[in-house]
């Protein structure tokens, strides 16, 4: 692979035109596309498979029109103080403001709060529930901006009023944090290569990666379902290797410039090497992003899918524009360890020949193995101790700030009704096969009202048919609790029960019930995920390493700093450490989506870091150094350029913490905290300890394994080779110590 790639290198360099013409042809390319595609649709949300979704396509069968998984709005009115809503003044407001909600194109039904009793018992609460035809995802935009207007006018009536519900369900708004990474990522990029010129070329890379991925995504979004997470997610991850795979092959061609070599020789070498590594690491995270397909969710496979895509436009762009651009900028370009003039460039060093700051400390910890490995072991695992009490879930009304409108509304229907009032479930009751439809229908509600935690139980309401009918069950404690959570289960474990006397069958569904039933889901798939995902990795890192405990060192470090990570998010969002700090308003469960992408993003992360800093190791091991010395050479080329990697990730994935959305934040401050643990503690400390304790074998391969791999040639040893030839006597000795 070594000496393709480097024939690649060569060639971009050479031909630069052409190279750039071809990439500057896709984007417009992307971009004409994206501009003349059909806007994209809202993006439908199913779970194959859960008890919940197996409800909505029966209600969908049984009652026709009924829209069960449509979206809904609660309108949450509140009296002036002294006052009701029964008064005559508060009523009219309520019949105008509900006849203003009756009119948008997508309600199928908004109950009159007087007849359905929508009223507290001491009088000052009230709603009106609105029914959509369409999800929350589907829902237009005229549609939110219809709820919020009719509720403004209310307010302008005197009362209190708030909106909840997933009607007003929206992609979060980030805000700056992209534009914030960018510049602090230009920033490490120029103190790194100490030339602006050097440092523009890993984001105007980046950038144009991202801007090819998401212009696809955005042509292609309303034939393929795609919604606009899906470019969110492309958008983050294809920055973040866009930057990180042209920074490692600029750093390399830098280093092999300080080498002597010619630049369109040290081009080559440096897609030859480093290239090898980002194929790979790339690799890496495609298997990543890919693998979310085991977790049966389609919308969550599509991200995966637009964003490994993403990924390999990023790889194809640092192993054939980066070289171009390099070409580009010729002499510009210095060698490593010199800087522009403007930077400060041609100064004499105060201490020529010092060691730099890698260097330093790989030899330290060759020194100190064993100290530094249980120093950061023990300090992983200290961290990763609140993780063995972490609690999923995901978040409703009650997890957003209390400045949303949302918030105010859950709080106003808890203190007016009581917390499961937020949470309502649907018992659809399916005796299509029983002899005495309405005698199941009867049973199932007495036996559910006899249930603990049950406030209210509605009458059945049975379809045409008679065949079918669904319950309203009101429970007493918040959507989000453990004690819901088991109602449910209590229901479905009664209803199975009934199912087998009466030849029906009972399903729970409603938003709560699908949110406990996708917690399962993921929950049940992380094990899985991670079997793949480290298991095809595992493999891929053998053959790139052709070492056995590398590889296993690789997997089992990934996994220490990601279950470090999940304890400090369990600390912060589940215990409430620090979160005035992170400006944490509501604790509660972590999102159930939260452990297995944090596996799925952090581990292609991880492996960039691992395959770049130990392929250099593993390159100066098979030239003939010692174990100890190649993970000193390793950390001379590579520390660097990992440590500038890491600070660029934390920074992107920092800006997120700043978000209004408790579900954003949480993403924001784990992937951080993740990337962080893995590159710092796991790939700076923990992997050159155990290298150092290994020594030769570390690289140990089974002889019939050796003969059985691919020789995929990452080190170079086959340039290294055609220098021999070319120099039988050694004259031109190309690498130094």
């Amino acid at each position: 692979m070594a000496t393709f790639l480097y024939r690649l290198g060569r060639l971009a360099f050479r031909r630069r035109h052409f190279v750039a013409l071809i990439w500057v042809a896709l984007l417009t390319l992307a971009g004409v596309g994206a501009a003349s595609a059909p806007a994209a649709g809202n993006t439908s949300f199913s779970i194959p498979g859960t008890e919940a979704q197996k409800a909505f396509d029966l209600l969908e069968q049984r009652f026709p029109g009924m829209s069960a998984d449509g979206a809904t709005a609660r309108v949450v009115f509140k009296a002036p103080a002294g006052e009701k809503m029964t008064d005559a003044g508060n009523k009219a407001t309520v019949k105008k403001t509900v006849k203003e909600l009756a009119s948008g194109s997508e309600v199928t039904s908004v109950a009159d709060l007087y007849l359905a009793h929508a009223v507290s018992k001491n009088g000052t609460v009230a709603y009106a529930s609105v029914k959509y035809d369409v999800s929350g995802m589907e829902l237009e935009d005229s549609s939110r901006d219809a709820l919020k207007e009719a509720a403004k006018d209310a307010r302008d009536a005197g009362l209190t009023v708030e909106v909840g519900g997933d009607a007003l369900t929206a992609t979060p708004e980030t805000g700056s944090s992209e534009v914030i990474g960018i510049a602090i990522a230009a920033v490490v990029l120029v103190i790194t290569f100490g030339s602006l010129l050097a440092a523009g070329f890993p984001l105007l890379t980046a950038i144009i990666g991202v801007g090819i991925g998401v212009s696809t995504i955005a042509a292609l979004a309303s034939a393929l379902d795609l919604g606009s997470t899906t470019s969110t997610l492309a958008s983050m991850i294809g920055l973040a290797v866009g930057i990180d795979y042209a920074l490692f092959i600029v750093s390399r061609y830098r280093a092999e410039l300080a080498e002597g070599r010619e630049r369109e020789e040290a081009a080559g070498r440096a897609v030859g090497t480093a290239g090898s590594a980002v194929v790979f690491a790339g690799l890496t995270v495609v298997i990543a992003l890919v693998g979310l397909s085991v977790v049966n969710i389609p919308m969550l496979t599509k991200m995966g899918v637009a964003a490994a895509g993403t990924v390999a436009i990023a790889v194809l762009i640092a192993l054939t524009l980066i070289p171009a651009l390099l070409g580009y900028a010729g002499r510009r370009i210095k060698p490593a360890g010199q800087k522009s003039k403007l930077l400060g460039g041609g100064r004499t060093p105060k201490k020529p020949g010092r060691p730099n700051m890698g260097t330093r400390w790989a030899s330290f910890v060759v020194r100190r193995p064993v100290a530094v490995l249980l120093l950061g072991v023990l300090g992983l695992g200290a961290a990763a101790i609140p993780a063995a009490s972490l609690e999923l879930g995901l978040p409703d009304d009650g997890s957003q700030p209390v400045s949303t409108t949302q918030r105010r509304a859950y709080d106003l229907l808890s203190e007016g009704f009581g917390p499961g009032f937020n949470g309502p479930l649907m018992v659809v009751v399916d005796a299509k096969d029983s002899a005495h439809p309405k005698k199941v229908f009867t049973e199932v509600g007495d036996r559910i009202e006899g249930l603990k935690d049950v406030v209210t139980v509605t009458p059945a309401t049975p379809n045409k048919a008679g065949d079918t009918a669904t319950i309203t069950v009101v429970p007493k404690s918040k959507p989000s609790s453990k004690t819901t959570e088991d109602l449910v289960h209590s229901i479905r474990d009664e209803g199975t029960e009934i199912g087998q006397k009466t030849d029906s069958e009972i399903l729970v569904t409603g938003s709560t019930a699908m949110n406990i039933d996708v917690s399962q889901k993921l929950n049940d798939a992380l094990l899985p995920y991670l079997a793949l995902v480290v298991g095809l990795a595992f493999l891929l890192l053998i053959v790139v390493f052709r070492s056995v405990l590398v590889p296993l060192k690789a997997a089992l470090g990934f996994l220490l700093s990601v279950l470090a990570a999940l304890g400090a998010v369990v600390a912060v969002f589940q215990w409430g450490w620090l979160s005035g700090l992170m400006n944490v308003e509501q604790t509660g469960p972590v999102m159930s989506m939260m452990p297995i992408f944090m596996v799925g993003v952090v581990f292609g992360l991880a492996m960039d870091y691992e395959v770049f800093l130990v392929t250099r190791m593993r390159e100066a091991y098979v030239h003939g150094e010692k174990p100890s010395q190649a993970v000193v050479t390793g950390f001379r080329h590579g520390a660097r350029v990992v440590t500038a990697a890491a600070v660029i990730m934390i920074a992107v994935f920092s800006g997120f913490i700043g978000s209004s959305e408790s579900m954003v934040k949480m993403i924001g401050f784990g992937l951080a905290v993740a990337v962080f643990f893995d590159a710092f503690i796991v790939r700076m400390a923990i992997v050159p300890a155990v290298l150092a304790l290994l020594g030769k074998r570390a690289w140990w391969l089974p002889k019939w394994l050796d003969r059985a791999l691919p020789n995929v040639d990452v080190e170079g040893e086959g340039l290294r080779a055609a220098d021999r030839d070319a120099d039988p006597d050694g004259e031109r000795e190309l690498v130094r110590a």
